[in-house]
């Protein structure tokens, strides 16, 4: 205590000297000696005083990270994340807790990440709907040149498909005593008058004369010369390209066989199936862009004259019909092409696709809370664009959704729930917890699928007894899965009695077996595929699982077997 007393005397001392200096060096000297005394009172002459049972005395019970709460060990060290040093929790303190999920990042974590943001904004939602279809001819001006008369093709006029006729021209001759019969009658009865014949019988003489093809200026030159003749021409009652040919010299034909098939290629149409998911966004007057391999580098913009209201039970689609201009006739008769529909929305509120994860059951992305934080947010999505997603709930104008590094965000924060023992209970759309029990019920999946697909309605019926068996193994090993979707089929699936009915059963029940699947992420290893089709007959979008490539459906079978994209 002497030697304490003598210290403060003389700190005393030093700062009645200083006193007498400037002011504000005082101050400084005076901060300074005091932070001196202090540890030098606190630390060399505390160790003088009796022990107490402080912070030092108690045991560490653990090491964790202040800045990432997740990062624990039983050992002092760094965060593997931001390099701090790790503090020691003692017996009976709680530590660092990871509230709300959030994430935290040093800058340069963030850096190394590579985490970058974008705006939440209002705005059009843009989508370009990509269409194949042909290039086919104006069926309202689609003819058929047939034979008026029986008789032999004595000549042709017109002996090459892709020939274009003008209106009137002449195609081919024919001959028939048939015709030659039915002039002479007229001529009787014309030179015998009205005291010979009616008015009516001369009037129907000349009436079969142009049911038979004869043209008025050809009956006009038989009343002239008065010769019948047993040849008639073959004209072309409209001007076009001819299509087909189905006369050869020396023929015999019989009356109305078909001869030749003409189009008018001066303008062509265009014509593509529409998927049912993608009619809502096509309306009549709207632009498209047409390209085809037969104008290369070059496209045409026309707009949709029709839709057909009518839907094609088979494969859900609706013909829709494009009329493209073609003087030149350049664009080839039924050649393929491709359009492109560029569509936009009235203003909504929109984020980018890159920030959206779907390792959940419903869409999530972090948005960034500043300083280094990230907290997840589940959203409600709507309409999907080219770059972004139409946002129904779950985000606000002007927060900041991190784009890129997202995905390592998810999987710092799924580490903070493990660390924490925060787990979620898995739910009938996430039941990873034991993929080995889930990897049976995947594959019977697969094999029923297989059988669908191909028509084989006894094969399905065969494998049921199998999958039911890998069902039941599967609820029994998580009782949650028998709940949501999958409930309807705890009394088993249904195998028929015809095919469509077990393809309608099957098809639930196959999208939620895919879903569990993709969440376990068993398509990333190999074992098993992932399809969808967005037009379903049940539930418009379906999922099935195959085992190898390559794509076929098994909701619509042979009908309409390339329907569907893999799962990534």
């Amino acid at each position: 205590m002497r030697v304490l007393t003598h210290q403060r005397r003389k700190a005393r001392e030093v700062i009645h000297y200083l006193a007498m200096k400037p002011k504000s060096l005082f101050i400084l000297l005076v901060i300074a000696l005091a932070s001196a005394v202090g540890f030098f009172v606190g630390g060399k002459f505390s160790s003088t005083q009796q022990p107490s049972t402080t912070a030092s005395a108690r045991k560490v019970k653990f090491y964790q990270s202040p800045m990432h709460p997740w990062i624990k060990s039983e050992q002092a060290g760094k965060c593997t994340i931001c390099g701090m040093d790790l503090v020691p929790i003692y017996e009976g303190d709680a530590g660092f807790e990871a509230k709300g999920g959030l994430v935290t990042l040093t800058p340069a974590t963030s850096s190394v990440i590579g985490v970058q943001t974008s705006e939440v904004r209002r705005g059009p939602l843009f989508k370009t709907l990509r269409v194949t279809g042909v290039v086919d001819d104006d069926e309202t001006l689609h003819r058929i040149v047939s034979a008026h008369v029986a008789g032999r093709i004595e000549k042709l006029f017109v002996n090459q498909v892709g020939t274009q006729v003008a209106a009137g021209a002449p195609l081919a001759t024919l001959y028939s005593p048939e015709i030659q019969t039915a002039q002479r009658v007229y001529i009787e009865r014309m030179r015998a008058g009205p005291s010979g014949y009616t008015a009516s019988e001369r009037a129907e003489s000349r009436e079969r004369l142009l049911a038979m093809g004869l043209l008025p200026e050809e009956i006009t030159q038989l009343e002239e010369t008065g010769q019948p003749t047993a040849t008639i021409t073959v004209h072309a009652s409209y001007g076009g390209t001819i299509i087909t040919r189905a006369a050869y010299e020396g023929q015999y034909v019989e009356t109305h066989d078909k001869l030749f098939e003409l189009g008018d290629f001066s303008h062509l149409w265009f014509i593509f199936y529409a998927y049912e998911a993608d009619l809502a966004w096509l309306h009549v007057g709207q632009s498209v862009e047409v390209s085809s391999p037969s104008i290369p580098g070059s496209g045409l913009i026309a707009p949709i004259t029709f839709i057909d209201p009518n839907l094609n039970e088979s494969t859900r689609t609706a013909r829709v019909r494009v009329v493209l201009d073609n003087p030149d006739r350049k664009l080839l008769h039924r050649a393929t092409a491709t359009g492109r529909v560029q569509i936009a929305t009235d203003e909504v509120l929109l984020v980018p696709r890159s920030a959206i994860l779907h390792t959940q059951a419903k869409p999530q992305v972090y948005v960034d809370k500043n300083g280094g934080t990230y907290e997840p947010r589940t959203l409600e999505l709507g309409r999907v664009g080219d770059d972004f997603y139409e946002v129904r709930s779950g985000l606000r104008e002007g927060e900041y959704v991190v784009t890129q590094g997202a995905l390592l965000l998810d999987g710092q924060a799924q580490l903070a729930h493990s660390a924490s023992g925060d787990i979620p209970t898995p739910s009938p759309e996430s039941h990873d917890a034991d993929i080995e029990t889930l990897k049976p019920l995947v594959l019977a999946t697969a094999d029923a699928a297989d059988a669908l697909a191909s028509d084989d309605l006894a094969r399905y019926q065969k494998q049921l007894p199998a999958l039911q068996n890998a069902f039941a193994a599967y609820v029994a090993a998580f009782p949650d899965a028998a709940k949501g979707p999958l409930a309807q089929f705890a009394e088993g699936l249904k195998s028929g009695p015809d095919i469509k009915t077990a393809r309608s059963t099957y098809e639930e029940f196959s999208t939620a077996i895919a879903d569990l699947a993709k969440a376990a992420h068993l398509h990333h290893s190999g074992a098993i595929k992932i399809y969808q089709c967005p037009m379903t007959p049940v539930l418009g979008t379906g999922r099935w699982l195959q085992r190898s490539e390559p794509l076929h459906n098994p909701f619509f079978g042979s009908a309409m077997p390339d329907c569907g994209e893999e799962i990534k």
